[in-house]
């Protein structure tokens, strides 16, 4: 791994919301902002494209037509893995040299097809699609909309500037899941979220505290007016909300848990931090959860990696034959002679 000091990004920014299209715009547009701030890694919100799914908080679940409506719209702007969108992400982090940490709304396609997945998506700065992670437990209402990941894709990739791996949004109080991550040799902890303020801020501090990692945690920015008027929830449902639905809070936190960058708040922002490599080392001679701290000898976590798949395809038996139907005689019962 390079051993100069590199500079990270969270990308406060609003989507274009449920539309796949325009919002991949505004990811490929800021992915080359964060390049050109010097950024070796840009982390973007969870569920960027085409946008987090809100309307859960506020539409109640027994009002199925709006939630129908809905879930159809973010359904059809939601993503393949791979797909064409994917493969623009690629282009865009490839020809920016930089790698990109983004959330995204994905489609089970390995199975029924119409499920959705809260997941997170890893692309190294040559292009690469390093992996994805489908966020374990959807919080409270979310539940409504996504569905459960599993094991297999709990991992970290190891990229020049350092190992990088995430949780997303409440996963990251998930306290067995942050220790995977660490004994899997995380250095730099994303956490693309839809919450804010405290004690978001302060569990951001913690991990960063706990694993001794850089820790990048990024909020999404959504006025009442970012919602088109098209979309009859806004004023069927979020009358009480006068201005700011999500002010955002992304935070940027070193390895000590010592803020670098914001919070920021009601504001589209470019969050940029510049870290010692060193630093990712260094303060794991005190602490390191994964280390000398671990204590295997006492604590022992065991992981699932196997994939849950919906279906497992299982090859039938050849057809009977003479010799197959002879066999079967020979273990049947004798007959009465």
């Amino acid at each position: 791994m390079e051993r100069v000091p590199f500079r990270v990004a969270a990308v406060q920014v609003t989507p274009a919301f449920l539309d796949l299209e325009r919002s991949l715009d505004r990811a490929c547009e800021f992915i080359a902002k964060a390049a050109e701030a010097g950024a070796v890694l840009a982390v973007f919100p969870e569920a960027f494209l085409p946008g987090y799914p809100f309307w859960t908080w506020f539409i109640p679940p027994g009002h199925t037509r709006p939630l129908r409506e809905l879930y159809a719209r973010l359904h059809a702007n939601s993503v393949a893995i791979p797909d064409a969108t994917t493969r623009q992400l690629c282009e865009a982090a490839v020809e920016a040299r930089i790698a990109v940490a983004i959330g995204v709304n994905e489609r089970n396609v390995e199975a029924s097809g119409t499920t959705l997945f809260n997941t997170l998506v890893y692309i190294g700065p040559d292009g690469r699609l390093l992996g994805r992670h489908r966020k374990l437990v959807p919080t409270a209402a979310e539940r409504l909309v996504w569905g459960m990941g599993d094991g297999n894709d709990l991992d970290v990739h190891t990229l020049p500037f350092g190992r990088v791996g995430g949780l997303i949004c409440w996963e990251n109080y998930m306290p067995l899941a942050r220790h995977a991550l660490s004994a899997r040799g995380i250095q730099i902890h994303v956490a693309p979220t839809w919450d804010r303020g405290e004690p978001w801020v302060s569990t951001m501090r913690h991990i960063a505290k706990e694993s001794r990692c850089l820790v990048i945690g990024c909020g999404m920015p959504m006025r009442k007016a970012d919602i088109a008027e098209h979309f009859t929830f806004r004023d069927t449902y979020l009358g009480a909300v006068e201005d700011w639905i999500n002010p955002g809070g992304s935070v940027i936190v070193n390895p000590d848990g010592k803020i670098l960058a914001g919070p920021a708040e009601r504001e589209e922002a470019l969050l940029i931090a510049e870290i010692d490599p060193d630093d990712l080392v260094g303060p794991r001679w005190q602490l390191d959860i994964a280390g000398h701290y671990s204590r295997p000898d006492v604590f022992e976590l065991r992981v699932h990696e196997r994939p849950r798949p919906q279906l497992s395809p299982v090859a039938d038996d050849p057809a009977p034959g003479p010799e197959a139907a002879s066999t079967r005689d020979r273990g049947a019962a004798p007959r009465a002679g």
